[in-house]
């Protein structure tokens, strides 16, 4: 019984050894098999990776317009209107009846010519100017026996205007101003400031001065109102056009190209803007080549193919399908199941 047992014993554990190793054989099967998975994808990845890394790393570099950084005028302006002054008016009231000849209206006399003959007396121009005329409106029967006469020398014209209290201390004599009135088709004239006041008027807490403008032509009429643009703080700095900047938080950026038509980004302090530039205090120098425009197309320190600004940009013909010609068909998706004629009846069939 005991020889038994135990050779029973010896076939039971002989069975669990058995088992245990296709268990074993089993478990390193699937774990080889998984691994070997990783390592396909892993392989497959990496190919397909370094495929369309030479596929696409041909592509050429984008066109990108291209200026350099020049020194340009700025300058801060302080905004006012005023009323156009002559430089020099006398006025005259004559009674009608007294009026021997006609009188010239607006036209220009010297100094010593007849301006009108009364019976009784001459008037004569005190100064160069323009002969007008005012009648009375106030009352109408005054109006109807007598007539003002007025003789204004507009070729040089004042103008007094209001300056806020805060711009006092950029504000002094000889200051250049632009000057402006609709009159004149949008054209600019050009004066300066003749006089500062020596106060601040309490009411208005503003400075008066008084604008002078040269009027030998006579463009600018008396009583025009004119929109006044004083320039202050004039300088002539480094500027780029404002469409090169890149605005992140408080730094601001500007892509450099070298050499190699690199665009490297590089930081800048910037002061005023002014006519579509802004002002390059520190950051690149006056001749560097800069991007002007298209900063979506830009990497940072990637090549770029420089285009003058004004010059067309060509189109590339990089990876593009050649259009078909209009006396060739379309080509559509399922042409090749019409060559099998699967959809057509033989001749029998019709029959």
């Amino acid at each position: 019984m005991s020889l038994q047992s135990t050779t029973a014993r010896g076939l039971n554990t002989e069975k669990l050894q058995a088992k245990k190793m296709k268990r074993s054989t089993k478990l390193t099967t699937i774990i080889f098999i998984f691994f070997f998975i990783i390592a396909g994808v892993i392989v497959a990845r990496t190919m397909i990776g370094n495929h369309f890394k030479k596929k696409f790393s041909k592509r050429p570099p984008p066109g990108i317009i291209v200026t350099y950084a020049e020194n340009r005028i700025f300058e801060n302006n302080i905004s006012t209107f005023g009323t156009a002054i002559p430089f020099q008016t006398q006025a005259y009231k004559v009674e009608k009846f007294e009026i021997v000849d006609e009188i010239k209206f607006n036209t220009k006399v010297k100094k010593g010519d007849l301006i009108v003959q009364l019976k009784n007396r001459k008037i004569v121009a005190p100064f160069d100017g323009v002969i007008g005329k005012k009648e009375f409106s106030e009352d109408v029967e005054v109006s109807k026996s007598s007539i003002l006469i007025n003789l204004d020398d507009a070729s040089i014209i004042y103008c007094d205007v209001k300056v806020p209290e805060i711009y006092v201390p950029f504000i002094e004599v000889g200051l250049p101003v632009k000057i402006q009135y609709s009159g004149s088709n949008k054209k600019i004239f050009e004066g300066e400031v003749q006089s500062i006041s020596s106060r601040i008027t309490e009411d208005t807490r503003s400075l008066p001065i008084r604008i002078k403008i040269d009027n030998e032509k006579g463009e600018i009429l008396p009583g025009s109102f004119l929109e006044i643009s004083i320039r202050y703080n004039v300088r002539n700095n480094l500027g780029a056009p404002d469409t090169s900047t890149i605005v992140e938080g408080d730094n601001v950026f500007i892509y450099k190209v070298d050499e190699e038509n690199k665009a490297i980004k590089t930081k800048v302090n910037i002061g005023d803007r002014y006519n579509g530039f802004v002002e390059i205090i520190e950051g690149i120098s006056s001749g560097d080549k800069i991007v002007a425009e298209g900063l979506k197309k830009v990497r940072p320190n990637g090549k770029i193919k420089p285009l003058e600004k004004g010059a067309q940009q060509q189109s590339s013909n990089w990876k593009k399908k050649s259009k078909p010609k209009k006396d060739e068909q379309k080509k559509g998706k399922f042409d090749w199941l019409k060559k099998l004629n699967i959809f057509k009846k033989s001749e029998a069939e019709k029959k």
